[in-house]
C-alpha cells in the first residue's frame, strides 16, 4: 500500500494503506474459510427431502452468492499502516477515497487521497493537498510472493512543489494475525530504514506500529477500526525521532469502492 506522503515539514516520508495485496494472504485463509461455512450451510440446510438435481441448481446459484457477501468483510477489514509503505497492494478494480487530517508539522494539515488496484501486482496513488495546495503521487508493483512473504517495489512521494520521487523496497511477512514489515526507502539523498508491525485484535480492530529513522522522521502507534466492510478510521500518534520528541495527532476516514470486477 501507498501510504500518505508526509514529510514537508517534518521529512516524514509516509505512504497509503489502504487494503491489501494482504487481500491475496487474507483471502488464501478466506477461501477455506468460505469452503467449511458453505460446508456446514449444506449440511444443515440441504436436507435430503430435497431432489439431487435441485440440490445441483441450488448449489450452483447460492455458492457464489455466499462467496461474494463473505469476501468483502475478510479483505476489507483493516488495511495498511500509520506511516510506511507496506508491502500488501491494492485489490484489483478497488477505490480507496481518504480523507485525511494531521498536525501541520506532520504535513499539509488536510488531503484527500486516491489509491486504486490496477492489476493483482501494481497499484497507483495520487493525493491532493489543500493547505498549501499540492498533489502527489505513487505506485508500488509487486515482485514476489510465495505463501504469508512478500516483496514489493515502489517509488512515492513524488510533488508538483518539486523533489522526485523516493524509491523503495519492503518485504512482508503476513500470518493470520500478526504482519511484520522491513525494508529501505532513499529520501533526501539518503537510504532509511523501516520497519512496521500489526496486530489483528478483533474481527473490525487492528493494531499498528511502524517507525522510519533518520532525523525528523518519527515512531508512531495507531488503530484501525472498520465500521463496515468498506469504511475504516485509523487514528495514530506520531513520535518525533528527534528531540523535542514531539507527540502529533493524526487521523484518516477510508471508504473502499469496487470500480470493477
Amino acid at each position: 500500500m501507498v501510504r500518505t506522503p508526509y514529510g514537508h515539514l517534518l521529512n516524514i516520508p509516509t505512504f497509503a494503506c489502504d487494503a491489501p495485496l494482504a487481500a491475496v494472504a487474507f483471502t488464501q485463509g478466506s477461501a477455506t474459510a468460505t469452503s467449511r461455512t458453505s460446508g456446514r450451510f449444506w449440511r444443515a440446510s440441504a436436507g435430503s427431502n430435497l431432489p439431487g438435481s435441485v440440490r445441483s441448481h441450488l448449489r450452483r446459484l447460492l455458492i457464489p452468492v455466499l462467496v461474494l457477501s463473505l469476501a468483502p468483510a475478510v479483505w476489507a477489514t483493516t488495511k495498511g499502516l500509520n506511516q510506511i509503505v507496506t508491502p500488501d497492494l491494492q485489490p484489483e478494480g478497488v477505490l480507496s477515497i481518504s480523507a485525511q487530517a494531521q498536525d501541520a508539522r506532520i504535513a499539509n494539515p488536510a488531503e484527500l487521497q486516491f489509491e486504486l488496484g490496477l492489476t493483482k501486482w501494481a497499484e497507483v496513488a495520487a493525493f491532493q493537498g489543500f493547505r498549501p495546495r499540492e498533489e502527489i503521487f505513487g505506485t508500488e508493483v509487486g515482485l514476489w510472493q510465495q505463501g504469508p512473504q512478500l516483496l514489493t517495489a515502489g517509488a512515492v512521494n513524488w510533488s508538483t512543489r518539486g523533489g522526485g520521487a523516493a524509491p523503495v523496497l519492503e518485504y512482508g511477512y503476513y500470518a493470520s494475525r500478526d504482519h511484520f514489515i522491513a525494508g529501505a526507502i532513499r529520501s533526501g539523498g539518503r537510504v532509511e530504514g523501516i520497519l512496521g508491525y500489526s496486530r489483528q485484535l478483533a474481527d473490525k480492530l487492528m493494531f499498528s506500529a511502524d517507525c522510519q529513522s533518520g532525523p525528523g522522521n518519527a515512531v508512531t502507534l495507531g488503530l484501525t477500526y472498520n465500521f463496515t466492510a468498506d469504511l475504516q478510521m485509523n487514528p495514530a500518534v506520531y513520535i518525533a525521532n528527534t528531540r523535542p520528541h514531539h507527540a502529533l495527532g493524526y487521523v484518516v476516514l477510508t471508504w473502499s469502492v469496487p470500480v470493477w470486477h
